[in-house]
């Protein structure tokens, strides 16, 4: 297939968009100051805690200053060191907000450096990292991060975890002027007092019981004062797909959504998109833990991809995010990695089946020729419509179905799952369901509902797969009752294909199970078969394998190595396989489970991503 070059046909990518990742990126300095912000806020910490840790010539002389310096110098010191720790991640990331705020404090942290340890060489370091910042202060533009409360409470739990073990260390760090021997638990009491203002059980000679008493009152200040800021700024909630976002998205996918079967679930509502200047291509995406994380291939005309591509890299420079892509195939992942100069991992295959190909005959189909046809003397049936045909009512009862057989607290999906059943503006997906009247039906909530299949469209002629879902007490085979009864209803509803569930590392299982497989190859299966004990990736590879279908390869597309580990963090997040929220009795009000998204990416309950 050939892809021109130009952003929508208007000429020529423009060289921002190449040197971005291909050429030199402007983050040496960045990264340089972040390292040496964390290296002066753990001498400043130190300094804080240990007061003659090296001396200093300048001791002599500063005897003469007021007594009364010493401890505020030393919580001074103490309170710098730990926000610099803190905000040497955001400078590498080339914060704007973070250079702000550590061009307040360094100069502060010279301040006590001087006054307290007396320690020209701390002074000088302090201000020269001020002035690293000052004079590169145009390479920290990098706009805030989408945010929620619920980092209040992170910022409460870690900071006060380390304002206690720090309280420990300062209250334990001078032995000499120590009144008896406090045990562990006078200690500890001793620094739970400290941190809100008051006394504790622990005593000291000379002015020692300030400097102690002053430092913890500045630990359990920050805490305090970083938990509320947290809390009470203006939140910025997570990007959603306006309608008008949607409806273009729709009119891209009616042109060209018969190119990637993946390309229906861009019209998740908790996604975010960017369009290429002529409107004739999109990537969506969702910021995740700094991470940019578009899913499968931009939308639209292909030749209109690379300024849909230049727009998210140039958005993901403006806030500092990490770019990456799950799950694009292999034309989308030639085209992202020729315009932006990122690199291509294959991250596993999606099974397709071709309606035509298609038959239970033969000795390879017996298990699931033979699972079929006992279910259906179980007195099962199936039924595969568009959604359009199905009654508001029954509709109603799918939904709250497949909500309850969820089997999850969260909801799980992003790159493989639409978020969403029987909504309006989808009456075009299509849904298979299992029924069996039975003794239970009439006091089901459900009725005789056994399973439920969701599918979206792809292009005219095609669908995928987007969710699983059945009741855990009727017969086992469900999940295959329904996918055969989908490929062999597809003619008649005009599909000639169909996708199935995505395998990670497909390939690696299939070939590390043949003979004459290397060492290597052998090791790396083994590994993932340990690893299918939690996220049952064999199992699942073997699910699809059983209707035999044509393995079509999906990318990862990521920027640097070291961005991996980052981007698979962010991409578990995303999946609802890692969930950060409020502990459940915090939250403003419980919320009902709604059937918008597959189920884990292991068994055959869901379509993984």
């Amino acid at each position: 297939m050939s892809v021109t070059l130009d952003g929508d046909k208007s000429g020529s990518v423009p060289v921002r968009a190449r040197t971005f990742a291909g050429g030199p990126r402007p983050e040496a300095v960045p990264a340089l100051v972040g390292t040496a912000c964390t290296a002066v806020g753990l001498i400043d910490v130190a300094a804080g805690v240990f007061p003659r840790f090296r001396h200093s010539r300048m001791h002599t002389l500063a005897e003469v200053l007021p007594g009364a310096l010493g401890p505020f110098a030393a919580a001074l010191s103490l309170s710098a060191g730990v926000l610099l720790l803190l905000l040497a991640h955001g400078l590498k990331r080339h914060k704007r907000r973070a250079w702000r705020a550590a061009v307040v404090l360094l100069p502060a942290g010279a301040l006590a450096q001087f006054s307290y340890r007396h320690s020209i060489l701390g002074t000088l370091v302090s201000l020269a990292l001020c002035y690293l910042l000052v004079r590169h202060r145009r390479e920290f533009a990098a706009l805030p991060d989408p945010r929620s409360r619920w980092r209040a409470l992170a910022n409460f739990v870690l900071l006060g975890a380390g304002s206690l073990g720090l309280g420990l260390v300062i209250v334990s760090a001078h032995p000499r002027r120590l009144v008896g021997s406090p045990s562990i638990a006078d200690r500890l009491q001793h620094v739970l007092y400290g941190l809100v203002g008051f006394e504790g059980p622990v005593d000291y000679s000379g002015d020692t019981s300030w400097t102690v008493g002053c430092s913890l009152g500045a630990l359990g200040l920050l805490t305090a004062v970083t938990t509320i800021y947290l809390a009470f700024r203006p939140e910025h909630p997570a990007a959603r797909l306006t309608e008008d976002d949607e409806a273009r998205l729709r009119a891209l996918l009616e042109r060209h959504g018969g190119r990637d079967s993946l390309g229906h679930f861009a019209l998740r509502r908790d996604k975010a998109v960017v369009f290429s200047p002529s409107g004739k291509a999109a990537v969506c995406y969702r910021v995740v833990s700094g991470v940019m994380l578009a899913s499968g291939d931009p939308i639209g005309d292909v030749e209109a991809w690379p300024g849909a591509i230049e727009r998210f890299m140039d958005e993901a420079r403006a806030h500092s995010w990490a770019p990456a892509v799950m799950g694009c195939g292999e034309t989308g992942g030639e085209v992202w990695t020729r315009e932006t100069g990122l690199t291509a991992l294959e991250l596993g295959d999606e099974a397709v089946v071709d309606v035509a190909d298609f038959s239970l005959a033969g000795r390879a189909m017996r298990n699931v020729r033979q699972m079929v046809k006992r279910i259906e003397r179980n007195g099962y049936e199936t039924r595969v419509r568009r959604v359009a045909d199905i009654g508001e009512a029954e509709l109603a009862r799918i939904r709250r179905a497949a909500a309850d057989w969820r089997g999850t607290d969260t909801e799980r999906g992003f790159s493989m799952a639409l978020g969403r059943i029987g909504d309006t503006a989808d009456r075009d997906c299509f849904v298979a369901t299992a029924h069996k009247a039975d003794e239970q039906s009439a006091d089901s909530p459900y009725g005789d509902l056994k399973a439920v299949l969701h599918f979206v469209p792809w292009g005219s002629d095609g669908m995928s797969l987007d969710l699983m879902r059945r009741d855990r007490s009727a017969d086992p085979g469900m999940n295959e009752l329904l996918i055969v009864a989908s490929l062999q209803a597809a003619p008649r509803l005009g599909i000639s294909r169909v996708s199935l569930n995505f395998a990670m590392f497909r390939s690696a299982l299939a070939r590390g199970e043949k003979l004459g497989a290397g060492p290597v190859l052998r090791v790396w299966r083994g590994l993932l078969i340990f690893l299918s004990r939690w996220f049952q990736i064999e199992s699942l590879y073997k699910f699809n394998a059983k209707f035999r279908p044509r393995w079509e390869p999906r990318f990862v597309v990521y920027r640097t190595a070291r961005d991996l580990p980052r981007i698979s963090f962010a991409a578990m997040q995303a999946e609802g396989f890692v969930h950060l929220a409020l502990p459940r009795p915090l939250r403003s009000a419980p919320r009902r489970p709604c059937a918008h998204a597959r189920p884990p990416a292991g068994g055959q309950d869901a379509r993984p991503a």
